[in-house]
């Protein structure tokens, strides 16, 4: 059956879809061979924090290192980072960037607006500080501070988070990305001079269908809210791209892809530790699914942390000191997981360089 809104769904088998989710994911099955492979699978991955989004990019492939991605950024230009789902810096290909952006940034205007004059910004030095920052990168990348410099010569505020939404106005006109890394940090650049001249403009109902399309590709099944959380948009919008892009719903109400080939068992994944704003925890209306009590432990203040997987849960939370990763698990863990999650963690270390 086409997708319907009207449908009523049937209670899933929590485990049963989180495997399938995960097998989606890239969390199970064939592994990805490039940063990029991961990036087109899952779309858009959660990036404020650069080593979490790296992480998610490790957990998915095999054979990589953080350097690959570093790589894909500086070298290759393949991938690049912006404001785009929900308003949040998100790692994409830059040949996706060209119609994800326009379809999830106009609705960050109004925010943007209202978050510049509580900062002490009005309109006419909002204008001045675009200007700035485009006439700024227009001799080539610069970090956050370099760019603060600029702004702040034209007498134009920069104190508290004035910066972060000058740099977000500017991303929404579609001026600037987030491109090559540099040091710790990673450069803004003029978008059309890093990525070059876009290709034809994609009409609003044909990116929203690609959006479903591409959407279900890495989270299927999923319903039609958790695309619309996912994407920052309406639930009209997520229901229309579902139903351009051929998605077809399930017994239990959920939608997938027409072509998406049927397994004859789902299987979850094995122990691995996954960042701080893992895919796993963001692409669905409801995380409970993978955290189940050990929400408040997992999310704490808007935040999300590392943590281990397996058989489908989070069953701890973890971090790197001195080096080495820490396990905090909720409940002791058996044998054969704690030695799975220690092959892990050294991988981690491998993949970080460290």
């Amino acid at each position: 059956m086409r997708y319907s809104e009207s449908r009523a769904a049937a209670k899933p088998d929590d485990l049963a879809v989180t495997a399938e989710r995960c097998a989606a994911q890239l969390l199970r099955g064939d592994p990805a061979g490039s940063a990029e492979e991961v990036a087109g699978r899952l779309l858009a991955v959660q990036a404020q924090d650069a080593r979490g989004a790296r992480l998610a990019i490790r957990a998915r492939s095999a054979g990589l290192s953080a350097l690959d991605v570093d790589s894909a950024l500086t070298q290759r230009r393949t991938l690049i980072v912006t404001w785009l789902n929900r308003g949040t810096l998100h790692l994409v290909r830059a040949e996706d960037y060209w119609w994800l952006h326009p379809l999830t940034n106009p609705q960050l205007r109004t925010g943007n607006s209202r978050r510049l004059a509580q900062e002490g910004v009005p309109p006419e030095d909002a204008e001045r500080a675009v200007a700035a920052v485009r006439a700024a990168l227009a001799g080539g990348p610069l970090t956050r501070s370099q760019l603060r410099e600029r702004v702040a010569a034209a007498g134009i505020r920069t104190e508290g988070q004035a910066m972060v939404h000058i740099l977000a106005l500017a991303s929404i006109r579609g001026l600037i990305v987030r491109g090559p890394v540099a040091g710790r940090d990673q450069a803004f650049v003029l978008a059309r001079d890093w990525l070059g001249a876009p290709p034809p403009a994609m009409s609003r109902e044909a990116a929203l269908g690609e959006l479903a399309r591409r959407y279900l590709a890495g989270h299927a099944p999923a319903a039609d809210r958790d695309l619309a959380q996912w994407a920052g948009i309406g639930l009209r919008d997520a229901r229309l791209g579902l139903a351009r892009c051929g998605a077809v719903q399930r017994a239990d109400g959920l939608a997938e892809l027409l072509a998406r080939p049927r397994r004859a068992a789902a299987a979850l994944p094995p122990p691995l530790l996954l960042g701080a704003f893992d895919p796993l925890l963001l692409g669905w209306a409801s995380r409970e699914p993978i955290v189940g009590p050990h929400r408040r432990i997992v999310t704490v203040n808007g935040l999300f942390r590392p943590f281990a997987l397996a058989g489908g849960r989070a069953v701890a939370t973890w971090n790197i000191a001195g080096g080495q990763v820490a396990l905090a698990p909720f409940a002791p863990l058996d044998a054969g997981t704690q030695a799975a999650l220690e092959a892990d963690a050294a991988d981690v270390t491998r993949f970080l360089g460290r």
